[in-house]
């Protein structure tokens, strides 16, 4: 978020946020949701092991944009997957890059699952997105519209649609369960999760995969730059230098299912999700709350929602942008959740890995927050040495940590003020 002019103050105070995060706690197994699947490719690595491997050996993937041409001097700094993708094309969907990635990750997710048995059709399928199928279209729509519409008619356009990623997905897995596209910003990916998760908690279906998928394409390396956000250098999120922030691409997928069902079935369980909290500042079309309100509440829902304290939280993989306004927003809202801690909270940014996601970002993360919980590796923010200052925060820099975790968070928030926080556990 990056906006300048400023709208109304939201009238409750932050330190309200107490009071105002009631929902319905989780006190038993029933109650929990199971990770049993994970599948990922991002420019750090096209599976899970590789993408653990490149943050473990502290790898940025930030370089100057090769995948299109840009009449921009100096040329974007961006994280891009290089090798081509190879998906079987099972449809008459016509498969833009964004859906390519979601189908990649998923395919891994829904393997990792259900590794010996067949997959139950009646699963479902929640992705976010925020350019959709763009990176197909926008090419011939730039160098002429009337002419590109005439050749190919206005059904060219379909996968443009941000539910299209999910159509393509349910239809390359055979899924037959519900089908829902997100799109809400770089909050979208960890809302997806977390509307998926309730899906499942409520018996809507017996299992979801849920994610983001995300693919670089000219439109929004342009938009970015007319907001003035982007870092001609690689971004150095919470740093009081900081400059801005490079955009990324990839797809992130989890198969969430009910808990009990996967410990009848032997399932392996990577993580479980304890709780979650979705919010909206009200505030400004681009630009954070200045306190960090809105995410400061969704975190504090989520806690409540697992039924903990912040205290009892080990780490947050924060949403660390680089942008001037949402990384102080940002650590306002950490001074405010965790400010009665005994000791600080360790925060830190992947972003300085692989980029900023956009839609997928939350997804990615979720899975960067959940290899951190199962390994007790904290990932430090690359590139970060004069951290903004904060009593409350330990800032992860220079060197990865290493610590024992029952509990750790990611935190995501978006343009227009959307918000959503996740807590992973490891399993009961």
């Amino acid at each position: 978020m990056c906006g300048r002019r400023r709208c109304p103050p939201v009238s409750t105070p932050v330190p309200e946020l107490e009071k105002t995060a009631g929902v319905f706690p989780m006190t038993n197994n029933s109650d929990v949701v199971a990770i049993t699947g994970i599948g990922v490719i991002s420019p750090l690595g096209r599976d899970l092991v590789s993408f653990e491997g490149g943050l473990r050996a502290a790898r940025s993937c930030l370089q100057p944009l090769r995948g299109f041409r840009m009449d921009l001097d100096p040329a974007p700094m961006v994280a891009e997957i290089s090798a081509p993708l190879e998906v079987e094309n099972r449809s008459g969907f016509r498969l833009s890059r964004t859906d390519q990635l979601a189908i990649f990750a998923a395919r891994d997710a829904l393997a990792e699952a259900n590794p010996d048995r067949p997959v139950v059709p009646r699963g479902g399928v929640c992705v976010s997105t925020s350019v959709g199928g763009l990176p197909l279209v926008e090419p011939g729509l730039a160098a002429d519209p009337r002419r590109y519409l005439r050749q190919r008619g206005l059904s060219a356009l379909t996968s443009y649609q941000h539910g299209h990623v999910a159509d393509a997905v349910a239809c390359y897995l055979g899924l037959r369960g519900p089908r829902l596209g997100v799109s809400v910003a770089c909050a979208s990916g960890s809302m997806a999760i977390s509307i998926a998760a309730r899906m499942v908690l409520d018996g809507t279906v017996p299992f979801m995969l849920a994610g983001g998928s995300e693919a670089l394409c000219a439109f929004t390396v342009s938009g970015f730059h007319s907001l003035q956000a982007l870092d001609s250098q690689p971004c150095r999120p919470f740093d009081i230098n900081r400059n801005g922030l490079n955009l990324g691409e990839g797809a992130a997928m989890l198969v969430l299912e009910p808990y009990q069902c996967a410990r009848d079935r032997g399932a392996r369980i990577f993580a479980v999700l304890r709780g979650w909290g979705m919010t909206n500042d009200a505030f400004h079309p681009t630009a954070p709350h200045e306190q960090g309100f809105g995410l400061a509440e969704s975190m504090l829902l989520a806690m409540r929602m697992a039924g903990v304290g912040p205290d009892q939280i080990g780490y947050v993989n924060a949403h660390g942008t680089g942008t001037p306004l949402n990384d102080v927003a940002e650590t306002k809202a950490y001074d405010a959740v965790f400010r009665h801690r005994p000791s600080p909270i360790p925060v830190s940014s992947t972003k300085s890995y692989i980029g900023h996601n956009l839609a997928a970002a939350g997804a990615l993360e979720a899975v960067i927050t959940i290899l951190t919980l199962r390994s007790g590796v904290l990932f430090p923010t690359l590139r970060l040495k004069d951290p903004i200052h904060s009593p409350t925060i330990g800032w992860v820099m220079d060197v990865q940590r290493h610590q024992d975790l029952s509990l750790a968070m990611s935190a995501s928030a978006g343009f227009g003020g959307s918000n959503s926080s996740l807590l992973f556990g490891l399993e009961p």
